[in-house]
């Protein structure tokens, strides 16, 4: 063979392999829209097939043998090790495969296994059986490789992403998840002790002695917008575990259509919670009936601060997220208490200066005015929500559990209000009881979701008691607050604590049970629960 042949057959037999390559990555790259980022497919691949888990420098050899085996030749490094895949043995079941949609939220197929993720998974729980089929019932993924000819090397230039998922989501040490989640708990009480000292301060404003249905607004607008940025933390900590948010384009694209979504959720949100107020005070004291332009100031008030205020805290959530996943923090340990503790303390600082600028220019129709931009507002962002496909179908599930919510709060505020001035101290310790055992349930909640989502094992007895354990010292910094402000006006006897600890307790025991129940109940029935559970 002359050295001209030898050099055309080198250039052939490299384009060759080159080509394998592209057809390899377009095999891979779809995945990422299935919750799984790139980074995790180079380490699963190998184990999707039986083969052993990758390390970090492993060459794959893609081999298709007949009946002897062939090896494709590849540079010698010393450090690293070597793996052959035979596309020979990809012969995966059908409903490994199944029609499963790669959209969160559409439901699931009739080949779930209800118990670990969202379709069969083999030994090794992998994540590949999230992939579709396409019309003829061959796996997309298999039907990639359909005309591969033989052999071709790629190097794995990563780390097992699905292993440190595996350590991230599923440790169940208490050490480790007190290290990360108690700092945030903290900060929540903070923020509700914050908040309800704020509204002391705000109450004596103009606006709220001549609209006191502000009052009533008040508790219904900061469950909702609560519940809808728990909602966002909890998907946005699901998507950084699994790798989502390690791809740039995937995570500019989840965010944008995140925060597009919270605009169209909390502009309808505060909308129904301003006419619902208002509705609930005719109800209550008929003989205080308002104008229009009360209405109207109800109305755009909610709707402004749901609106301005999700966006700022829309933003912080994604900020927070994305610095968790690079500091190697869990996000389900401090998202959701940092969203629903900072979601009060701005939304209330927001309905106060926004409502008492509308009041000041009653006669000016300005919340009439402010009303029409809102509305108008809503099919812009609707279309880009509608046009994202990370959450596209989110713009019509997940508004039953809100709503519920917001009437077992409105019920919740009726009895509080009923019992209030028969017991002191009543309005300062109701909010950190039922505020930190939500906390705590959606800390549990979220992680739970992650793991299902992940097709991961959870330790729920180990998590479950740690949490609930970790109530106490939180509890303690919270009595040692208040009795050193003089807030509250309580009188500190032996009773009154072990009460105040048994009532507590309890209630932390019932958020993380309903938590953990609840979520496995809404995966079994084929919904996210990152949507539809944590507003109960």
């Amino acid at each position: 063979m002359t050295i001209s042949q030898a050099a055309c057959n080198s250039i052939y037999q490299v384009s060759n392999a080159a080509e394998h390559l592209r057809i390899f990555g377009k095999a891979l790259l779809p995945l990422s829209e299935n919750r799984v980022h790139r980074s995790a497919h180079r380490g699963l691949l190998a184990q999707d097939m039986g083969a052993p888990p990758i390390a970090h420098g492993t060459y794959i050899e893609l081999a298709q043998n007949s009946d002897s085996e062939t090896e494709a030749e590849s540079p010698e490094q010393p450090s690293s090790k070597r793996t052959t895949i035979n596309f020979k043995d990809l012969t995966l079941p059908n409903e490994r495969w199944s029609s499963l949609p790669n959209q969160r939220g559409q439901g699931f197929s009739q080949h779930q296994d209800h118990s670990r993720g969202h379709g069969r998974s083999d030994s090794t729980g992998s994540v590949f059986s999230h992939r579709r089929s396409d019309s003829t019932g061959t796996p997309l993924f298999r039907k990639s490789f359909a005309t591969l000819p033989p052999p071709a090397t790629m190097i794995l230039d990563g780390q097992n992403t699905f292993d440190r998922i595996q350590d991230d989501v599923t440790s169940s040490d208490p050490g480790s998840l007190a290290r990360q989640a108690l700092p945030s708990l903290i900060i929540s009480v903070g923020g509700l002790i914050f908040a309800g000292w704020l509204l002391d301060i705000v109450q004596h404003w103009d606006v709220f002695t001549k609209t006191t249905e502000l009052f009533i607004l008040v508790p219904v607008l900061l469950n909702l917008k609560g519940n809808l940025e728990m909602n966002l933390a909890a998907r946005l900590s699901t998507s950084a575990n699994l790798g989502d948010l390690d791809f740039a384009p995937t995570r500019r694209a989840m965010i944008v259509g995140n925060l597009s979504l919270l605009q169209v959720q909390a502009t309808v949100v505060g909308s129904i919670a301003g006419l619902f107020s208002f509705l609930l005070g005719v109800i209550m004291e008929p003989k205080n009936i308002g104008g229009f332009s009360e209405v109207m100031l109800m109305i755009s008030s909610a709707m402004i601060c749901a609106a301005v205020s999700g966006f700022v805290l829309g933003v912080f959530m994604c900020a927070l997220v994305i610095a968790s996943r690079w500091a190697n923090i869990n996000p389900d340990n401090i998202a959701c208490p940092l969203a629903s503790s900072l979601g009060d303390v701005v939304t209330l600082v927001f309905l106060a200066v926004v409502a008492n600028a509308l009041a000041a220019n009653m006669e000016s129709f300005l919340s009439e005015l402010l009303f029409v931009l809102m509305a108008v507002s809503l099919p812009f962002f609707g279309r880009v929500v509608y046009r994202n496909k990370f959450v596209k179908d989110l713009l019509w599930q997940g508004w039953t559990p809100i709503l519920l919510a917001m009437l077992i709060s409105s019920m919740a505020g009726l009895v509080l209000e009923r019992y209030v001035e028969q017991y002191a101290g009543l309005a300062m310790l109701t909010p950190i009881l039922c505020g930190l055992a939500g906390n705590f349930g959606s800390i549990y909640a979220s992680r739970i979701s992650t793991s299902l989502h992940a097709n991961l094992e959870e330790d729920y007895h180990r998590v479950q008691w740690t949490l609930l354990l970790m109530n106490i010292p939180i509890q303690v910094i919270f009595l040692f607050i208040i009795w050193l402000l003089d807030l509250g006006h309580i009188r500190y006897t032996l009773v009154f604590v072990t009460g105040y600890f048994t009532v507590s307790m309890v209630c932390t025991w019932a958020a993380l049970s309903m938590g953990k129940h609840g979520t496995l109940h809404f995966w079994r029935k084929g919904y996210d629960p990152d949507n539809y559970v944590l507003p109960y």
